[in-house]
């Protein structure tokens, strides 16, 4: 950590814009099958919180391809995050390389009533959520950062302005976290477009248990989001309906990392 923090991100600054260390790092985070408190969790806030750095935390094969490339082309120190539940994951990559720049988001879901922002494994998460939201007749839009540092700050006030609802959906804690900066971030820049408070969701604020089952109850999923973005809405849309149980992304993960 002190060869990332105080050498790697400061060097540039340091010496004067004089050289950089441009160095990528790649880490597998994210929740597992029972790996406890250690090995179950997410850092991209943690590394996102100092200058100098790049942090990017892709969500799917193009965008692992696409990071990397800008990564291996950037005078800047990088971070690249996995989460270990993606890896299953299978899309169309490009054979050329085709890089994915930094700082820019996208787009996975367009909708007009209410904003989902998600990294990683969340975004798949939130499609889901969006999908089962779209039968209870909400049109739930779902921004994708791609990258932690530098944050598309831009596409998430625009979304947010036209939804004028968010919700923030995360790997790790609430407190001093990637949620935490996207509703920072808002109430920054667009706070009159805001027709609800921001809702967050993430694990409780305690370590990861080791049980399978109670692992499954502290990872918030599509389920988790689905009522958070409802009660958002709920001052607008009236009581929260019910919600069938919705399908665990992770379902089809078997390990081992």
């Amino acid at each position: 950590m002190d060869g990332i923090f105080n050498l790697a991100a400061k060097w540039r600054y340091m010496y004067g814009n004089r050289g950089s260390a441009p160095v990528v790092m790649r880490g597998i985070i994210g929740r597992g099958w029972g790996q406890g408190a250690t090995h179950s969790q997410s850092l991209q806030s943690l590394f996102g919180h100092f200058p100098g750095l790049y942090v990017a935390t892709p969500d799917s094969p193009a965008d692992a391809k696409g990071l990397l490339i800008s990564a291996l082309r950037a005078d800047t120190p990088v971070i690249l995050l996995e989460n270990r539940g993606l890896y299953g994951l299978e899309g169309e990559v490009p054979e050329e390389p085709v890089a994915v720049p930094f700082g820019k988001g996208r787009i996975a879901r367009a909708g007009d009533d209410i904003t989902i922002v998600a990294a990683s494994l969340m975004v798949h998460e939130a499609e889901q959520a969006a999908e089962v939201l779209a039968g209870h007749g909400v049109s739930a839009e779902v921004v994708d950062v791609r990258s932690i540092r530098p944050l598309d700050d831009a596409m998430i006030c625009e979304s947010v302005a036209k939804t004028g609802h968010l919700v923030v959906a995360d790997t790790s804690w609430a407190r001093y976290g990637f949620s935490a900066e996207v509703a920072a971030v808002v109430a920054e820049n667009v706070p009159q477009a805001l027709r609800a408070p921001v809702r967050r969701v993430t694990p409780p604020d305690c370590p990861a248990p080791v049980s399978w089952p109670l692992e499954n109850a502290f990872n918030p999923g599509a389920e988790t989001i689905t009522r958070a973005c409802l009660e958002t809405l709920r001052s607008a849309q009236g009581s929260v309906p019910e919600i069938e149980d919705v399908e665990d992304v992770m379902a089809g993960f078997i390990g081992p990392y």
